[in-house]
This record gives C-alpha cells, sequence and structure tokens, in this order.
C-alpha cells in the first residue's frame, strides 16, 4: 500500500469495488473488455485516482483503487459507471440494442475498504477473477 504525505496529513486509502453489468448481461469481451480498460484508466486519471488492479468477468468488474482522502466514493462510482457507459456506447453502438432501454450497469455495487493485512489477498482474488474456459 502507498502512503502518501501531504500537506498536514498522511494516507493510505485502497477499496475493492465490484460492480454488474445490468441484467448480468454478458457482454464484457473482445473489444468492449479492451475499451472499457482504456476508459476507466482515463476516468481515473481525469478524477485523481489510480486503478491498482482492474479485471473483469464477462458480467462485472472488480477494482483496486487508490485514492486521496478528497475522493466521494459516490462521486468516483458516478464517473466510473456514468462516463463509462457513455464512451463505451458511443464507440460500439451495438451493445446498446443489447440492454433493455441502454442501461450499461446495475445501479448497485460493492466497495470495501482494503488494509495493509488483506491488499495481497484482494489483489489475488481480482487477479483471480476471469475464468477462461478452455
Amino acid at each position: 500500500m502507498n502512503i502518501v504525505h501531504g500537506r498536514g496529513y498522511v494516507y493510505g486509502l485502497q477499496y475493492h469495488i465490484v460492480f454488474c453489468v445490468k441484467y448480468r448481461k454478458p457482454i464484457l469481451t473482445g473489444e468492449a473488455e479492451t475499451r472499457l480498460r482504456d476508459i476507466f484508466s482515463m476516468i481515473a486519471e481525469d478524477n485523481c485516482f489510480t486503478i491498482e488492479e482492474m479485471n473483469m468477468d464477462k458480467d462485472h468488474v472488480h477494482l483496486l483503487i487508490s485514492c486521496s482522502p478528497q475522493n466521494y466514493i459516490p462521486s468516483m462510482m458516478k464517473a466510473l459507471k456514468g462516463v463509462s457507459a457513455h464512451k463505451l456506447f458511443k464507440q460500439i453502438p451495438e451493445l446498446k440494442k443489447e440492454l433493455y432501454k441502454g442501461h450499461l450497469w446495475n445501479p448497485s455495487y460493492f466497495v470495501a475498504t482494503v488494509s495493509e493485512n488483506t491488499e495481497t489477498q484482494i489483489r489475488e482474488y481480482i487477479r483471480a477473477q476471469k475464468v477462461v474456459n478452455v
């Protein structure tokens, strides 16, 4: 975990975030997955947080995020979900047809804090999420 020294404060904040495609539609594959990874990275940079780990299965996303105390989780989620849906639908318009009313993400999400003691386990868990069928 990176410990950051700011002016008058020291912090090390990490969150494990999980959210799903609306109706658990298995659309996060191929080009959609590749573009979504780039979009999430751009969103993180624009909103001053870091994606330490990212993995997707066909119908959900796992992220390990590092951020400052000034980052507000609902704002990060709004950016991740709202901007990614808008950009992905613009880049791959046929995806919208697969989803009822054109909503990409389920409105709910899971978030948990990550400590120095659990960081390694969370990273390994996220890396193991994509199941490849041979």
